[in-house]
């Protein structure tokens, strides 16, 4: 069974917009921001210059260069919490040690991750056409290295192939209905065409 999403009370959310890179986290996070009211919060921005360096080039990551990245997130999202404000974050999150250090000391269930997905061609053409330090070299690898996110994991699944109203639309309405479409197991729900 999937952990289900956190019903709104007096707690502030929290939400990791996640997925390989080309699934438009930026954009989704963005109007998902605006239209809950929440603060937008830029993962990319906060990566050291040498990850940066490093992604330009065509090289991934390793979780050495993504431990102190992981942690200013985690502080980031901590210090707007401390000053009265819920965020919505954007960080690929591709591995549950990375989704655990973004958690990290946390109540369970208040980081709730929205994993954005599509197909790798449809990502490909993405990110072959945008301008981003990521190149499409680096998709295979990324999809490589994903784990979806755990039947325990507070968070939802998203077909991101829709237009971007339509998709932000979506988790809207997921979050309202306080619906979880996580879960490791084949032909789990999906928030996306048809629903």
């Amino acid at each position: 069974m999937s952990a289900p999403l956190p019903r709104r009370t007096d707690r502030l959310p929290h939400l990791v917009v996640m997925g390989v890179s080309g699934t438009g986290k930026t954009s989704v996070a963005g109007l998902l921001a605006e239209r809950l009211g929440l603060t937008f919060v830029e993962g990319d921005a906060l990566h050291p210059r040498a990850n940066v360096a490093k992604m330009s080039a065509g090289q991934p990551l390793t979780d050495d260069d993504r431990a102190p990245w992981l942690a200013a997130l985690a502080a980031e999202v901590r210090r707007h919490e401390g000053l009265g404000a819920g965020t919505v974050l954007t960080c690929s999150a591709l591995r549950r040690r990375y989704r655990d250090a973004l958690r990290a000391g946390d109540a369970p269930g208040s980081r709730l991750f929205v994993h954005l997905e599509a197909p790798a061609a449809l990502l490909r053409e993405r990110m072959e056409r945008r301008e981003h330090f990521m190149p499409a070299s680096l998709l295979d690898s990324q999809l490589a290295t994903l784990e979806p996110l755990g039947a325990d994991e507070a968070g939802m699944r998203v077909d991101v192939s829709a237009p971007l109203a339509v998709v932000v639309d979506r988790v809207v309405e997921a979050l309202q209905r306080g619906r979880s479409e996580a879960g490791p197991r084949a032909g789990d729900p999906v928030v996306g065409p048809g629903r």
